[in-house]
């Protein structure tokens, strides 16, 4: 009986990618986590996070780019990326006959569900169980723990346009004790029905706004300047937020990102 080449007479075995590469940071990291680094072959230039990954690991691509041939002769078994942004990129990874795997998750329950079937991808099941629960319980805990006062929060991804926060993020801020200005903006998963005019968000005064512009460092300047008659303007409650730890939809959110959104939102550290 001829037999699919790879695979053992073992019923119960099964058959995981040994070859993968990461088109953006947060599989990076959570392959990391599970002890599954070994089987990751190429990742994004904008990955930081683990910090040894960018030593460990070839790059071979940006966030929408990426080189098909320097991945080709990866010979990956799984390219893994994220969001419809990288649609065109894995089209023409597919057209090159690779197995390519897109999450376009945008909630909190999305990115764990994500998160937990990688784990079952790569035979980590388990850990990626207990790292989720973990991460929930936490999320718990600083719910539970915040103040009656809640701040109103203004999120800013963008400048021009004003783009305001993605879903995770309205939620973490609602996690760590704010208040979203702009909370019907959960349901938009695409930054173009996000943006917002400064008379908006004039009009409904943030008394603390957060700022991670994708790519480049906040200018406080233009904060300042055209946000000057809101009250975290007034009040100098302007921050700049890492975007490694809160717009890539992983475990950094969990690991650093909601207690950096806490120490600002509740003026404390968490644990």
């Amino acid at each position: 009986m001829l037999r699919p080449t790879g695979f053992t007479d073992h019923p119960g075995l099964l058959m995981y990618p040994s070859r993968i590469v990461c088109l953006t940071e947060e599989s990076t990291e959570l392959l990391y986590l599970l002890g599954e680094e070994e089987r990751i072959v190429g990742i994004s230039a904008y990955t930081v996070r683990p910090p040894q990954a960018p030593e460990e690991k070839p790059v071979v691509s940006a966030f929408i780019h990426g080189s098909i041939r320097k991945i080709l002769a990866l010979k990956p078994d799984l390219v893994i990326g994220f969001s419809d942004i990288q649609a065109d990129l894995a089209r023409d990874l597919i057209r090159a006959g690779l197995e390519v795997w897109i999450t376009n998750q945008r909630s909190l329950q999305e990115i764990f569900q994500s998160m937990f079937r990688l784990g079952c991808l790569v035979g980590q099941k388990k850990r990626a169980h207990q790292l989720i629960s973990e991460w929930q319980e936490k999320l718990e805990r600083i719910r539970s723990d915040c103040g009656p006062s809640r701040p109103r929060v203004f999120f800013q991804e963008w400048d021009e346009p004003i783009i305001s926060g993605i879903r995770w993020v309205s939620e973490l801020i609602e996690i760590a004790g704010g208040d979203d200005i702009f909370p019907e903006s959960r349901d938009k998963a695409m930054a173009r029905d996000r943006i917002r005019s400064k008379e908006e968000i004039i009009e409904r005064d943030p008394e603390i706004i957060l700022g991670s512009w994708c790519g480049k460092p906040m200018d406080r300047e233009w904060v300042q300047r055209t946000l000057q008659y809101t009250t975290a303007v007034q009040k100098d409650r302007i921050f700049e937020v890492d975007p490694s730890i809160i717009l890539q939809p992983g475990p950094a959110l969990f690991q650093d990102g909601v207690d950096e959104l806490t120490r600002i939102i509740q003026g404390r550290r968490t644990n």
